[in-house]
């Protein structure tokens, strides 16, 4: 990791962590230069990184303001994790921990709009920024898929970048946002207690003649990534769903 992602991945830290609070100012730029080591160049490198990610805004006369605590994704943009985070000037990660094949069962036929018994590639990854842990995701793959997501390197970043090179691209996708209690897997993937609270993400993406392309189910430490929903009153698209 170059010098300055390294000043902007710890300083994005300490403002996770509350060490500034949102409408605090930093620090002045000298004296973070001096504090991190590094030529004011660099510095101005690593503030602009988190500006990008939505957490700090310039303010004239009065150096850099803490905007937000979260790191945001617009629930509207059709972008994968890894595209986002490279967006945002993070550096994402994938490690699969494990990868399966089966047979659908009534849910997944479901989702993925197939047969019930149809074969299914089920994979686990853990998606980091910046090699740190934020997000779980468990990911359903119908058949005509699998061939490609399952020869693909267990350290892959982006398995979307990777269809889209097949090519096979996302065209429509939805996604429904709750809470969740970590089980027993998730907590000790993402290095949390069992039943601590997690944001979920479960969405559907399809190609553009319809067929499903994939189902996940993703769920993201607190703290780390908040989701954006814009709307206008002209607008209908926004569902609110229970259970």
């Amino acid at each position: 990791m170059t010098r300055y992602r390294e000043v902007a991945s710890d300083l994005g830290r300490r403002i996770v962590e509350g060490e500034f609070p949102i409408g605090a100012t930093l620090p002045a730029e000298e004296r973070l230069a001096r504090e991190y080591e590094v030529a004011r160049g660099t510095l101005r490198n690593a503030l602009a990184v988190l500006e990008r990610q939505g957490m700090l805004q310039p303010r004239q006369g009065s150096g850099w303001t803490v905007q937000s605590t979260l790191r945001t994704q617009g629930v509207a943009e059709l972008r994968s994790f890894a595209e986002w985070a490279e967006s945002r000037g993070f550096v994402p990660s994938g490690h699969v921990v494990r990868s399966e094949r089966g047979t659908a069962t009534a849910l997944e036929a479901r989702r993925l709009r197939v047969p019930p018994g149809d074969a299914v590639l089920r994979v686990t990854r853990v998606r980091g920024l910046d090699g740190r842990p934020v997000m779980l995701e468990r990911t359903v793959y119908p058949g005509w898929v699998a061939p490609v997501v399952e020869p693909l390197p267990p350290e892959e970043p982006s398995v979307v970048r990777a269809l889209a090179e097949a090519g096979i691209a996302m065209a429509f996708g939805s996604h429904t946002l709750d809470a969740i209690a970590a089980s027993s897997e998730d907590a000790r993937l993402l290095g949390v207690r069992r039943s601590s609270p997690l944001l979920r993400v479960r969405r559907v993406t399809a190609v553009r003649d319809g067929r499903v392309l994939e189902s996940g189910d993703d769920r993201y430490l607190p703290g780390e990534v908040s989701f954006q929903v814009d709307a206008s009153a002209s607008s209908n698209r926004i569902g609110r769903t229970r259970g």
